[in-house]
């Protein structure tokens, strides 16, 4: 278990010293223990609780996070959202659905945003994504580090290991397709020709497996 002094447990969870030391003197939130130097010091579990303060557990929601890169895959949305409510319907969860539609690497989302701003306001208790890589194609660390830091836990039902190689190339994809949108003319074209070339090599070793 971690401990924080009052200094960086204010800084943690967006409250003045002095807010915590008036909560100490009226019980709202005594400190875990009072050092032999005679300061504050809190755990990581009641970082949690002030973070949800007002909001208990129960009042809490889990949030079904479905993502697609294109609006081309809308068929693609419905059989992930279809997974997603499924399984969550399935647990007995209290949910809503955020969908969204853009590059794994594209951290402005609106989706995305929506669902970050949840989480740090402490209205939820899970995120439920079909595939890992739903949430972020890269720094998933820094969305599951948000999550852990305010007590939300990070479901995902397909979790089936991928080879090296195929995460390469959907990587690979996910960048040749978003810098492309952003070129124009020869090279946008030529930007075109290599992500179509590199479908086509993905294809070829999937028929060769």
């Amino acid at each position: 278990m971690k401990y924080y002094s009052i200094g960086k447990f204010s800084e943690m969870v967006g409250k003045s010293i002095q807010t915590l030391r008036i909560w100490d003197d009226k019980g709202i939130l005594k400190p875990s223990y009072i050092s032999r130097g005679g300061h504050r010091m809190y755990s990581e579990d009641l970082m949690y609780q002030v973070l949800n303060i007002g909001r208990p557990s129960q009042e809490r929601k889990t949030i079904g996070y479905c993502r697609v890169s294109t609006a081309k895959q809308k068929d693609d949305l419905a059989r992930q959202i279809d997974a997603v409510k499924q399984y969550m319907i399935a647990k007995g969860y209290n949910f809503e659905i955020i969908e969204d539609v853009g590059s794994g690497i594209n951290y402005g989302k609106k989706g995305l945003n929506q669902l970050i701003d949840s989480i740090l306001k402490g209205e939820v208790e899970r995120v439920v994504v079909l595939y890992k890589d739903r949430l972020v194609r890269f720094g998933i660390e820094l969305i599951e580090g948000i999550c852990k830091r305010y007590g939300v836990k990070v479901e995902v039902i397909d979790s089936t290991p991928r080879t090296e190689e195929q995460e390469l190339v959907e990587d690979l994809i996910q960048i040749v397709t978003v810098f492309s949108c952003k070129l124009q003319g020869k090279r946008a074209n030529k930007a075109k020709k290599i992500l179509k070339e590199v479908m086509e090599l993905d294809k070829v070793d999937e028929n060769s497996c």
